[in-house]
């Protein structure tokens, strides 16, 4: 029996070369007090980045686990920020360390939108699947889901004071939701297009809607309650609001009551034609910012109720002077000045960003000075101040976030010959990364590169470009040292030979040309020589060239062309050789081993073939990719190699077993080219989600069964999440639905709460021997044996460890986990419920499960003779600890308020929330009095 082949496993070592990902938007946080303005958090792939705009440095790295993020949202209180992912999820991570210890999962596609309520305590997510589900952060559970729209949802408003929810789609409503009842109790239906934004003026009194033209609607929101707690003569106005409202909108049903009425008040216009795409205001809503799909955004003021009154005053001045200029003599009526929109909000500042805007955020100081954080569609983040005191402000651009990315693909990838320099270039610039630290060591202008190497010595780098050109740099200096016009159609691939010499080009122009590297004196500095390249010799062909390969032994050259073969020359003679056919589609990429013995070549048909170079016979033909496969390249020294597709998978196989030894999964789109380091150890890869992504190779081995095994098991938790959620017994689906989402984790919780059951009734049965049998025999019997799982657990009782078992359950995971649970464990549970709570263990959890349990099986628990003494008894139990624990918890908060009052006095020190405000207020009063004194001087 012969030895197994050991692979070894590279694992993701680093994703670097994007700043913001244009799935996500951009959000301003506070990492330290009163630095607010400095720090944006962007998404970043799966991860989220902090970025310091001062600096232009990454301070700090959220880490994903898998899929894209989407949104993101910073709690009221800065201290936390929530990220919503492309499956559905949701994590809240802490900006102090950046830990994540709160996750939720209720949507099944991607997150579109969060909001938190004013106290931080409610999370309101909307998704692409059209539900809207709130959160209890404090308690880590969903609340409800909220159903009704028939298309993603793209923004979501709490109005605070009323406990109302305002949502906005892509199906062009907008609904109202009473939280109370949670039920829709209003649609609006005054779009024509998708409503894209929505904001809250003039203290959720006035909603500005933003939608697929160039008018942001303006909506006058009344409570019909407040109109009638005015008095009788009000009773004509809520008719008449009632009236317009159903003229205006779909009528509420029968059964529901009209708790508010929104009339259209008008509309703002904007300068662009397009759709709205972030419509945003700071946190007291001074002002508002708007921009479209093009890279210009739109500042406008809304004045406060006095400073309206002010103009009114002013505008009825004017209009009373100019009646009494006209009508001189004579008794002239009042004039009477209507109030506009216009009066309202105002025009503040068009401003152009260097490219097309993706996201913005805002932040107002007390100075007046407004701060701009523009995510950009050619990853770039920007940040621009506006003196918004000013008449006619011009935005400031502040800071703008470019070095550490490119702007556009990364098509052409190269390793330095000793692993420590990457190379990178696009269509405008090349970039050398330090392996270890991922800092950029060069940023060089260029022509579009599509391929790319490092001279020997690692002193030079040569590009070939889109325009056929081949481009020589020097590293030290960062210039250019000279560009050759070597072919008339695009340079697609481009080979070192192996003697070191010289390099082989081959272009669209249907050629190959041999080149020798030459130093020649350079013109400007007479005594130092710079490299050069000097044409040698040309190929003819009859195709397009798309890839050229000399063989490590230099005795072949492989050519990939057009007409989806690959030819094999002679390099000495440039005589034919071999032609490689069976690709249905071009040849995009090959590579010959090390040992000159084996082609590779990956195709658009999606296939891999591995070739004998001495026949050119084909060994075996391999489905590679789901998609057309871009990049290929043998490890050094070995047998393997390393594929990259379309289909976002980088793989490697065995060319010797023709096996599939690992998929490399991370890129979130397409994956251009790779790079292999000529130790092995390191893989770089690029994609068209502007990352580039580092994998390392690790010590640890592959076991080819097990990777197959993990393989079928992810397939599996893929299609149960994308399966069902677990239907309640005996409810109709409505408006309000259970938050919860059905998944692989809230199996195995259940899985865990049947297991310990179990445990628990055969230990409760022996137990029950046990005491029979030393009651038959008239004496103490040596006790049963200790099951060891209980053992493990610190020797406790049956009873606890089912206890252990559910404190052990995610609280966001909790309910769903006891929605599939089978009835017949639950009146076991309630048996054990009743047991906790008169011991007053955790019984605010056991609370939550009871409440839970009852609602879902009210039916048959209250048919069940048996279970009646035991909700009673639970009932009673229940109020009275539940009374207790409110008690101690009462007499603990005015302890906690006694204790700071009394240090507040004694020191002079203020506590909490109010601390920081009033510190401003006397830093505030104190400049007033140092300016004050100043003039009096």
């Amino acid at each position: 029996m012969g030895l197994t082949k050991q692979y070894l496993r590279y694992v993701t070592s680093a994703v670097f070369g994007v700043i913001g990902s244009q799935k996500s938007n951009i959000a301003f946080v506070t990492l330290r007090r009163g630095e607010k303005g400095r720090y944006v958090a962007v998404g970043a792939c799966e991860h989220v980045f902090i970025w310091d705009v001062r600096k232009a440095e990454k301070v700090l790295i959220l880490e994903g686990k898998k899929h894209e993020v989407t949104y993101l949202c910073p709690s009221p209180d800065g201290v936390h920020i929530a990220v919503g992912y492309e499956d559905g999820g949701v994590r809240i991570f802490s900006l102090l360390n950046g830990e994540s210890n709160i996750s939720f999962n209720g949507h099944k596609s991607a997150v579109s939108i969060m909001k938190y309520d004013a106290l931080g305590a409610r999370l309101v997510t909307g998704s692409r699947d059209t539900d809207v589900i709130v959160w209890d952060i404090i308690n880590e559970c969903g609340l409800y889901r909220l159903k009704g729209h028939k298309d993603a949802i793209t923004q979501v408003l709490f109005l605070e004071n009323k406990n109302l929810l305002i949502t906005s789609s892509k199906d062009t409503f907008v609904k109202w939701w009473d939280l109370g009842t949670q039920h829709c109790f209003k649609t609006m239906v005054g779009h024509r297009s998708e409503v894209w934004g929505m904001v809250l003026l003039n203290q959720e009194n006035r909603l500005l809607t933003g939608s697929a033209d160039s008018e942001l609607r303006a909506w006058d929101i009344e409570y019909i309650e407040e109109v009638k707690a005015a008095g009788e003569p009000h009773e004509k106005k809520v008719k008449s609001l009632l009236e317009d409202d159903e003229e205006e909108e779909e009528g509420p049903d029968e059964d529901s009551e009209e708790i508010v009425s929104c009339m259209k008040a008008g509309s703002v216009l904007r300068e662009s034609r397009d759709r709205v795409v972030s419509l945003v205001t700071d946190a007291k809503a001074k002002v508002l910012a708007c921009h479209g799909l093009e890279a210009t955004f739109e500042v406008f003021t809304v004045f406060s109720e006095e400073e309206i009154q002010k103009k009114m005053d002013k505008k009825l001045k004017k209009a009373k002077k100019k009646a009494r200029s006209q009508e001189a003599g004579e008794d002239v009526p009042e004039p009477v000045v209507e109030r506009k929109l216009t009066d309202e909000i105002e025009k503040l500042a068009n401003i152009r960003a260097s490219s097309k805007i993706r996201s913005m955020d805002c932040l107002l100081s007390p100075n007046g000075e407004m701060n701009i954080a523009l995510l950009l569609q050619n990853n770039t983040v920007e940040t621009f101040t506006i003196k918004t005191t000013e008449k006619n402000p011009t935005g400031t651009k502040t800071s703008r976030l470019t070095l550490s990315g490119h702007r556009t693909d990364v098509r052409t990838l190269a390793f330095s010959s000793d692993n420590i320099a990457i190379l990178s270039a696009s269509g405008e610039t090349v970039k050398v990364w330090n392996r270890s630290t991922l800092q950029v060591i060069r940023t060089m202008g260029c022509e579009y590169a599509l391929c790319s190497l490092f001279v020997p010595g690692d002193r030079q780098i040569i590009l070939g470009t889109k325009s056929g050109k081949i481009q020589i740099f020097d590293l030290a200096s960062g210039s250019l040292l000279e560009t050759t016009d070597a072919h008339e159609g695009a340079l697609w691939s481009m080979c070192l030979s192996p003697d070191q010499r010289g390099i082989v080009t081959g272009g669209a122009d249907k050629t190959v040309k041999f080149w020798d590297f030459e130093l020649i004196k350079d013109q400007d500095t007479a005594r130092n020589k710079r490299l050069t390249v000097k044409h040698m010799r040309t190929l003819q062909l009859d195709e397009d060239v798309l890839c050229v390969r000399y063989s490590p032994d230099q005795r072949l050259l492989a050519v990939s062309l057009l007409d989806c073969t690959v030819k094999i020359f002679y390099t000495d003679t440039l005589k034919f050789f071999l032609s490689l056919y069976g690709h249905k589609l071009p040849v995009l990429c090959l590579d010959i081993s090390h040992d000159s013995t084996l082609i590779a070549t990956g195709s658009a048909d999606r296939n891999v073939k591995i070739w004998g170079l001495d026949f050119g016979d084909c060994h075996r033909s391999m489905f590679a990719h789901d998609d057309s496969v871009m990049f290929l390249q043998f490890v050094p020294k070995t047998h393997l190699f390393f594929t990259a597709g379309k289909d976002r998978k980088i793989k490697q196989w065995d060319a010797d077993k023709f096996e599939h030894i690992q998929t490399l999964e991370g890129h979130h789109r397409e994956v251009w080219c790779l790079a292999i380091s000529p130790s092995g150890d390191y893989v770089v890869t690029s994609s068209h989600d502007k990352s580039l992504r580092l994998w390392e190779r690790t010590r640890e081995p592959i076991i080819l069964e097990e990777e197959r095994e993990m393989q079928r098991e992810a397939e599996f938790e893929e299609s149960l999440a994308k399966g069902d959620e677990p239907v309640v017994p005996g409810e109709t689906k409505g408006e309000a639905e259970h938050a919860g989402k059905k998944s692989v984790e809230t199996v195995k919780a259940a899985e865990r709460i049947m297991e310990s059951i179990e445990l628990y009734r055969e230990e409760s049965k022996r137990l029950e021997e046990h005491r029979l049998a030393c009651e038959a025999a008239g004496k103490e019997l040596p006790p049963p044996k200790i099951n060891p799982i209980l053992m493990a657990f610190g020797n406790i009782s049956p009873s606890r460890y089912v206890l252990e078992v559910i404190k052990k359950v995610r609280s966001s995971e909790l309910e769903v986990s006891l929605l599939v649970l089978p009835f017949h464990y639950v009146p076991d549970l309630l048996q054990l419920f009743k047991i906790y709570v008169q011991q007053g263990l955790e019984v605010e959890l056991v609370c939550r499960c009871l409440f839970f349990l009852l609602r879902v099986h009210f039916g048959q628990i209250t048919s069940n003779q048996m279970l009646l003494t035991v909700i009673d008894e639970l009932r009673t139990n229940t109020i009275s600890k539940v009374r207790e624990i409110k008690d101690v918890l009462g007499f603990n908060s005015a302890g906690l308020q006694f204790l700071q009052r009394e240090i507040e006095s004694k020191e002079d020190v203020m506590f909490f929330a109010d601390a920081t405000d009033r510190f401003e207020e006397k830093k505030r009063k104190r400049k007033k009095r140092e300016r004050a004194v100043l003039t009096i001087t």
